[in-house]
């Protein structure tokens, strides 16, 4: 351990067995399984059109805990894989299937490979791939979308998520631990026996949907019975006393959860694990599961058994050690379409919520949000992501042992502001307990944990919508029209006919993705429901409808749109220099991007250093960015989705900020050919040249409450948060911060020598972690435009 923690009889930091699953965690290379799709296409080829979809889905999900592999590791004491092993990833044939060609290039590219042998691949070509074209959920999409949509998608002006895997973001509550899945499933029964089949038209829909639902339960609580069975056989022939009386538990615990309430930790624990990983063998979602606030959830359990004496901290911490390092086991399942520079990234976006509020506004910090501090910064590992929540009422002494753990620049955790978003959710029309309840999964973006289906369908590139305005609807990487004729830019007379034609490129290319997010979102309704999930969110079983068909409580559709800083800082550019000062001309600056300012650098550079950029608290540049902001809220906020709900703004980069760079020709703002826009809402990169302060204040002058999320990413050097009082000083950066309305902020400490000579010896840094943007990831596993676009972010050396 690197800082004083907050219990000294701990000291010992991680025990031999958690050192020991640890390190075998690190050292397990990840391996591409093709189990599960072998078990669901043998289902499909003998069952599909024989029964209702809803029925068939939940079927299918039986046959694979009936079939699958069970794992149970040496030393293990929280059990379950979702593949045969740890680290080995399942494919979703339904959703979109691998080639021969990708299964080659995951197995042989050097970054975030999947290893997977030759004689799995030829049968992967032989059972699995003949049966499933033109079958796929991608497929479906792709025969559906217009020209329009398909060359703008392929351009970079948008992306979207449920082309390559189901809609994520999921995240619960803390109803499992009151209620097993035996006492799901007769709230089920009860559901289809008060169903009106006489008045009610969908009554038929609903009882497939429910009985579906009630075959999940079964296949829940039987992949947990053939956990108790592996794990009575291996206690039988055990030798080790100890191990032998750890395995008789295991089954023990097996046997109970999830088929009824867990009564003690342990049983806590592994009940959550049996529902994230149902979750996430269903259907792949994207930013896979989050345990919602686990320190308050599992905190009853851990307060009993430190009373009565069954438990002590140690205990519960190596429990909740041996969750944190299941978390690191799935990796996230790999892209069809890849090619060996597309790598992504391993994490599948779990993000932990510690502290915040309950769910009467109480603060919820406890003595299990100081351990997870604790458990996060001994692991050290890419997954789970942790989040803290600083409400005005959370104490300081929980921000300050935040701050100890980010000052050892991994990237996490990062930090939230509840008294923000639940605000943004009232506003979208939570009930304000609701609204509580919620948080962050995923990255950045939020929901009520447990009651509401929040569905990310992909980003919006805001600077290469500029870039086709300045060029009346062509987009010159590709040379194609891909938007609507609004004028040669060189006849402008002023900023506002300039402002006027983006702001129609822009809703049109709204408009052009929402028309196939609601074709996409049918499609899972019809073809893929979610029937064990959807046994954890309220209102599935009460409605009869799935989570894919609006039976959520809450149902929004979240557009992220990228690069607020850098089309601010361009619309800065042109406004100052062309429209007003008139010191170059739209020609000129035309040219300068087409050269990618081959031939302007000493233009480039007065731009670069005369120019309001946002991130300075400069009024100039913040009035820009608040109106393109709201502009970007009023084309998406309100628009109606498939689900009953509405669609809503977040903003959001994840990495595509270098995908959306990539496609991007040199902008005005000074920025090069192809580099990264900027991320979330920060500033553009090496534009904030006024210190953190002046970059809050900027970003305290949008209404973040009208978002679904909004990303701030600051980099100091380490240095700087040395000494206590360094730390008070960033703990008050932050409090005033969220004091402007901020949603979210998080940092990287790491200088740029360390990143230069991590690029350059990448064996001595094998476990440097950074934050990218709403996740962290091992540096040397990023591509090196990521690494460059990291280190290109301003470094701070002053708070």
């Amino acid at each position: 351990m690197n800082y004083t923690i907050k219990y000294p009889e701990n000291l010992g930091g991680m025990n031999e067995r958690i050192r020991h699953l640890r390190q075998q965690n690190f050292d397990t290379p990840t391996t591409l399984s093709i189990e599960r799709a072998l078990i669901e296409t043998a289902f499909y080829k003998e069952n599909y059109g024989t029964m209702p979809i809803a029925i068939l889905r939940a079927r299918n999900f039986y046959e694979i805990c009936k079939k699958k592999a069970i794992y149970i590791g040496d030393e293990e004491l929280i059990v379950g894989e979702r593949g045969p092993l740890p680290k080995a990833v399942p494919t979703f044939p339904e959703l979109t299937c691998h080639s021969v060609e990708d299964l080659h290039t995951l197995n042989e590219r050097e970054l975030q490979r999947y290893t997977i042998s030759q004689e799995d691949i030829d049968t992967y070509e032989r059972e699995v791939i003949p049966y499933w074209q033109g079958k796929t959920q991608r497929e479906r999409i792709f025969n559906h979308v217009s020209k329009e949509w398909e060359e703008a998608y392929h351009a970079g002006v948008f992306t979207e998520f449920m082309e390559q895997r189901a809609a994520g973001h999921t995240a619960m509550d803390g109803k499992m631990y009151h209620e097993g899945l035996l006492d799901v499933k007769a709230r089920i029964e009860k559901r289809i026996s008060e169903l009106d089949y006489i008045y009610d038209p969908e009554a038929t829909d609903k009882q497939q949907e429910l009985e579906a639902m009630a075959i999940s339960c079964d296949a829940a609580i039987l992949f947990a019975e053939r956990h108790a069975a592996l794990a009575e056989e291996k206690a039988a022939k055990e030798q080790n006393p100890q191990r032998k009386k750890e395995l008789e538990k295991i089954a023990d615990v097996c046997r109970w959860v999830p088929a009824h309430a867990p009564r003690d930790l342990w049983e806590a624990i592994q009940m959550y694990w049996f529902v994230h990983l149902g979750t996430v063998t269903e259907l792949n979602g994207w930013d896979s599961m989050n345990p919602g606030h686990i320190d308050q959830h599992l905190w009853p359990f851990y307060q009993k058994g430190i009373e009565d004496g069954t438990l002590t901290r140690d205990k519960a911490k190596e429990l909740l050690s041996c969750l944190w390092i299941k978390f690191n086991n799935q990796p996230a399942p790999p892209k069809v379409g890849v090619t060996a520079l597309e790598s992504g990234t391993y994490n599948d976006f779990t993000n932990i919520n510690i502290g915040g509020v309950d769910r009467n506004g109480e603060n919820a910090t406890n003595d299990l949000s100081y351990m997870i501090l604790e458990i996060q910064e001994e692991l050290h590992e890419l997954q789970p992501g942790l989040s803290i929540h600083i409400a005005q009422n959370t104490p300081d002494e929980f921000l300050l042992e935040g701050i100890k753990v980010i000052r050892q620049g991994h990237g996490y955790p990062s930090i939230f502001n509840p008294d923000t978003y639940v605000q943004e959710m009232v506003r979208a029309g939570k009930t304000i307990e609701d609204a509580r309840e919620g948080g962050c999964s995923g990255c950045i973006e939020v929901g009520a944990f447990g009651k509401e289906a929040y569905l990310l369908t992909g980003y919006l590139n805001t600077p290469k919508i500029l870039e086709i305005t300045l060029n009346n609807g062509i987009d010159p990487q590709t040379g194609k029209k891909l938007g609507l004729e609004t004028g040669d830019p060189r006849s402008f007379k002023t900023f506002e006919e300039l402002y006027k034609a983006w702001h129609k490129q822009m809703v049109y290319f709204v408009n052009l993705k929402l028309s196939v997010n609601n074709y996409i979102e049918r499609m899972f309704s019809l073809y893929a429901p979610a029937t064990f999930l959807s046994l954890y969110i309220d209102d599935c079983i009460e409605k009869g409808k799935d989570y894919y068909s609006g039976g959520a409580r809450y149902n929004t559709t979240y557009i992220q749109c990228t690069g607020l800083g850098t089309i601010t800082d361009c619309f800065t550019t042109l406004k100052k220099h062309v429209f007003e000062d008139k010191r170059y001309t739209m020609e000129e600056m035309l040219d300068a991007c087409a050269s990618n300012w081959e031939n302007g650098e000493k233009m480039r550079q007065y731009i670069r250093n005369h120019t309001p950029f946002f991130g300075n608290d400069d009024a100039y540049a913040d009035t820009i960015a608040v109106r393109v902001y709201d502009d970007l809220v009023k084309a998406i906020e309100g628009r109606p989705n498939t689900r009953g709900g509405k669609t809503q703004l977040n903003m959001l980069s994840t990495t595509c900020h270098n995908y959306f760079g990539s496609v991007c020709g040199a902008t005005p703002n000074g920025r090069f050919a192809h580099f990264a826009i900027s991320d979330g809402t920060s500033p553009a990169h090496g534009s904030d040249s006024h210190g953190p302060t002046a970059v809050i204040k900027s970003l305290g002058k949008l209404d973040q409450t009208k978002s679904g999320g909004t990303l701030l990413n600051v980099r100091f050097v380490p240095q700087l948060l040395k000494r206590d009082e360094d730390q008070r000083k960033l703990a008050s950066l932050i409090r005033t911060y969220f004091k402007f309305g901020g949603h979210h902020i998080q940092f990287n400490i790491v200088d740029t020598a360390t990143l230069h000579d991590a690029q350059k010896h990448p064996e001595e840094y094998r476990d440097l972690l950074v934050r990218v943007a709403g996740y962290s990831d091992y540096f040397n596993d990023m591509t090196e435009q990521l690494q460059n676009e990291i280190i290109a972010r301003t470094e701070n050396d002053d708070l």
